[in-house]
């Protein structure tokens, strides 16, 4: 193989795992939630178990909000009139509590992760929506 060869297998075999990787990305369900008046809304969310999921939080105020979970070990600081995500998941069943640090009193809110074979009907899972769908 001469090194023009060479060169052309890997730039192509770079460019295919980089549109497989992107692609992946795009079909992530995602959840929103604003931050308005130091609130989250809504204040809490419903996820599928067993996935991974993208938790974009958009803030409307003028100030930061830090984002802060104990439950799913994450911290984002999400600064005024701006908007950032956080990766959760796969988790199992059950619900994970989130507070914005610079306002715990007020800027609380949950995820609830439902099983979707154990849930009644699939409208549990009602706010976690794949770009796809």
């Amino acid at each position: 193989m001469t090194i023009f060869s060479r060169r052309s297998v890997f730039y192509s075999l770079f460019f295919l795992s980089n549109l497989l990787v992107s692609r992946s990305h795009a079909a992530l369900p995602e959840v929103v939630v604003e931050i308005r008046n130091h609130l989250f809304t809504p204040q809490s969310v419903t996820i599928p178990a067993h996935k991974k999921v993208r938790l974009v939080f958009v803030n409307h105020d003028s100030t930061p909000e830090e984002i802060d979970s104990f439950d799913l070990n994450r911290e984002k600081v999400i600064f005024g009139e701006s908007r950032g995500v956080i990766f959760i998941g796969p988790l199992p069943a059950g619900e994970y509590g989130f507070f914005g640090e610079y306002h715990p009193n007020s800027a609380v809110g949950k995820v609830i992760v439902v099983d979707p074979v154990s849930a009644n009907t699939d409208s549990d899972i009602n706010k976690a929506s794949s770009p796809n769908d």
